[in-house]
């Protein structure tokens, strides 16, 4: 590719503004979907089944697109990158309108998959697209502003859910009118924000050498195949010891997504969806008022992390975040005042703003340029394959071993924490993080 121009801090920011749609669509998956669920009749062992669309869709999608995208450059619709996410955007804004119309259980599962289909065509190649835009130098700026801007968008998914039963009070159908407004609010945000993104900043172009071996390379159904495959033969050594720290980290952080309304509900107002279910929807406001602030936390730290990367290097940043995180989740199932559920929740904020940038950092310079997408979609494997075994694992242990308490799914997602943190210390990147 051409040679990468430095970029002004605004520039960065502008890149990545798509990335807050991408992720005020994914807040609502965190927030929004399960108590859906638990106002359509799941019941708690379910719940990891339930959430299958996630993992799958990711671990079949993500890898395909990103390898797509390497062998890809359409001029009149953006680039290699851009045409990518933003039909990703599209398919996520159509599902985020529909998704309140759920009459059954089944029929949320299904437009889940949808729009998870939708999250995971965009994710990726905008990974890719920062890895190839910016210079080493500024590629912790790139990552981290992602992460500012995952907490932004999720801190308004999550926040959405505690203000608006105020403003959107009864139901429609069988779903409270509040969960009309946060979603279609999500399909606004979700196109309007990678529509910016498209149209401030634009691609670097291939050298005449590139495109003209993107042109004889010939595309069929087996190629994106072929190329994951080549790529995981080849993958560096610092990739599987990523994987083996994600194992832990994203099975975790599944746990805690699926079981924290409920959590909230035993632990603060001592009811159920069952029980209780005009005291459960005040605890799943609640509880997008706690996710809210972990990702107000997530905004504000994503930036300083980048210093602190750039410092004590990413590994060790990651650590201690990791840390902070599993201490939250052990406090988190005791507290019954509701207001110190907030520092509870700090240590995931900051853990959640190293997640979405830090680790990126470890590999970037360990993996060739031209292969950004497939690896950043191998990466992405990397996060839904523990989230697929938690699907299909998860649902004995909770009822088996953990008696249906969600209490109990939470502090389980603490030790999975610390057991990530220490597999973090492993990691030993060939190439240092360049400074800027």
């Amino acid at each position: 590719m051409q040679s990468k121009l430095k970029l002004s801090f605004w520039q960065i920011i502008n890149m990545n503004v798509g990335f807050f749609g991408i992720q005020y669509s994914f807040g609502l998956q965190q927030s929004a979907v399960n108590p859906i669920y638990d106002f359509l009749g799941a019941s708690p062992d379910q719940l990891p089944i339930l959430n299958l669309a996630g993992p799958l869709t990711g671990l079949l999608i993500q890898p395909i697109i990103g390898a797509l995208s390497d062998k890809t450059w359409l001029p009149k619709f953006g680039g290699r990158r851009k045409p990518f996410f933003f039909i990703g955007a599209i398919i996520c804004s159509l599902a985020l309108f529909l998704f309140p119309f759920s009459s059954s259980l089944w029929m949320a599962a299904g437009l889940l998959w949808i729009l998870d289909a939708g999250n995971n065509t965009a994710m990726e190649p905008y990974r890719a697209f920062i890895a190839d835009k910016l210079d080493e130098s500024q590629q912790p700026t790139g990552f981290q502003a992602q992460s500012f801007f995952t907490g932004f968008g999720q801190t308004l998914a999550n926040i959405s859910l505690f203000i608006f039963p105020m403003i959107f009070i009864g139901t429609t159908g069988k779903l409270p009118t509040w969960v009309f407004a946060s979603f279609f609010l999500g399909a606004v945000c979700s196109i309007g924000s990678v529509w910016w993104s498209s149209h401030t900043t634009k691609e670097i172009p291939p050298t005449d050498e590139e495109l003209q071996k993107i042109k004889s390379e010939k595309l069929n159904v087996f190629t994106p195949f072929i190329d994951i495959f080549s790529a995981i033969k080849d993958m560096p050594k610092v990739m599987w010891q990523l994987a083996l720290v994600y194992l832990f980290q994203w099975y975790a952080l599944f746990c805690y997504w699926q079981n924290s309304s409920k959590s909230i509900a035993l632990s603060v107002w001592n009811a159920t969806p069952k029980s209780n279910p005009k005291l459960y929807e005040e605890a799943v406001g609640w509880t997008g008022l706690v996710n809210g602030w972990y990702n107000i936390v997530t905004f504000l730290v994503a930036f300083a992390l980048v210093g602190f990367a750039r410092r004590y290097s990413p590994k060790y940043v990651h650590f201690t975040c990791l840390v902070l995180a599993a201490i939250g989740f052990l406090i988190f199932p005791h507290i019954e005042n509701k207001y110190l559920l907030f520092p509870a929740i700090t240590g995931f904020g900051i853990g959640w703003a190293s997640m979405m940038g830090i680790p990126y950092l470890m590999v970037v310079s360990n993996i060739p340029k031209e292969r950004y997408g497939v690896y950043m979609g191998i990466i992405n494997m990397m996060i839904v394959i523990p989230m697929f075994i938690q699907t299909i694992t998860f649902g004995y242990i909770m009822k088996h071993f953990l008696h249906n308490d969600p209490r109990l799914a939470i502090t389980f997602a603490g030790v999975l924490l610390i057991l990530s943190a220490i597999c973090t210390l492993f990691i030993k990147p060939k190439k240092q993080l360049a400074s800027e």
